[in-house]
């Protein structure tokens, strides 16, 4: 495995600089159900804060990811590229392989109080999902939230994991002094489809359940409607079943994102397509013939049916702008006799 050659993704041009010593390593299984076949690599970083490169089409700078690898094991997760730096498979060990940056929270207060950083937002969940199964075992997370609640650093999650409303507390704690912007991942409610290519995941169901929790305890919730499967979970009526229950959990937006296949990811997806849906591969061949991405005209033609159902459902795409929590109302004023202006701002 190979641990010293891991760099800081925010100095590539420093290949020497490792994020953690091979001799900092621990390996670990335990022996209980929900971990069996996984084995656990504890390490302790150097750095916790990633940016993002230049080049990205993210909407963000900054990351922070406190595990590598998932027990998701989502067949399409575009992040199974990153297992092949550590020379880990990136099919079965990007699934049971997990890397665990024991020291982020500390790491993260620390630097967050350095005077180089500047309270940029943070994004969580964008690589691995850090309310993946491992979190109810290492706890990492209520360390970072509570860093950055007390710098009051805004920050952003998206999840597919039930387990962040142990968190709650901390979540609305945050939402007092900074923007706060929480996502949960809901491509589609076909429980087949979500058995064979989410297998590690908490139901769509329960996820949606998450939605309406948060949006319960005044914390806004939007949901990305991702990923999209072509000729899988495209239907008009499938679309239509998620649009749906999505508007009933009471999120506040829905944003559809197709499915893309990276190198890494793309091998394994389409090996899996050869198992199970083999007269859909040559279809996925000439879809994705020119990259990783489906095709602009269908792309557009799922966001514009999305689009459609979210307005007949009562619900819109996130946009740039758009406020991540609700305040209560300011005291009525006095009563206005002369006649005034009304303003949009």
């Amino acid at each position: 495995m190979r641990w010293e050659n891991l760099t800081l993704e925010s100095d590539h041009s420093r290949a020497d600089s490792a994020l953690f010593g091979a001799d900092a390593v621990v390996t670990r299984t335990f022996d209980t159900p929900e971990f069996a076949g996984i084995t656990f690599h504890e390490i302790r970083a150097r750095s916790i804060l990633n940016r993002v490169p230049g080049a990205s089409r993210m909407p963000f700078e900054w990351t922070v990811n406190p595990y590598r690898g998932c027990s998701h094991a989502c067949v399409y997760c575009f992040a199974r590229k990153t297992h092949s730096y550590l020379d880990l498979d990136t099919g079965l060990g990007f699934d049971s392989q997990i890397v665990v940056k024991v020291n982020a929270p500390e790491l993260l207060r620390r630097q967050l109080g350095s005077r180089r950083w500047q309270g940029d937002h943070i994004a969580m969940g964008t690589n691995v999902d850090c309310y993946q199964r491992a979190e109810g075992r290492y706890r990492l997370m209520p360390g970072i939230l509570a860093a950055l609640r007390d710098h009051a650093n805004p920050y952003s999650i998206l999840t597919k994991g039930t387990l962040i409303l142990r968190d709650l507390e901390l979540l609305k704690q945050s939402s007092e002094v900074t923007d706060v912007g929480i996502s949960v991942s809901v491509g589609f409610v076909d429980p087949e489809l979500w058995r064979t290519v989410e297998p590690g995941t908490p139901a769509p169901e329960r996820r949606l359940d998450v939605v309406r929790t948060l949006t319960e305890h005044g914390l806004g919730c939007g949901v990305l409607m991702a990923p999209v499967i072509p000729f899988l979970g495209d239907s008009p009526a499938q679309l239509r079943a998620t649009v749906r229950a999505i508007a009933a959990s009471g999120a506040t937006s829905v944003t559809p994102l197709v499915l893309h296949l990276r190198p890494g990811a793309r091998e394994w997806f389409m090996a899996w397509l050869a198992r199970e849906h083999p007269y859909l591969v040559r279809r996925y061949e000439r879809l994705y013939a020119d990259g990783a991405y489906a095709p602009k005209w269908y792309q557009r033609r799922i966001t514009r049916q999305v689009h459609d159902l979210a307005q007949e459902y009562g619900i819109g795409p996130a946009r740039p702008g758009m406020p991540r929590r609700i305040h209560e109302p300011e005291p009525a004023e006095p009563a206005i006799t002369e006649p005034t202006q009304l303003s949009l701002i």
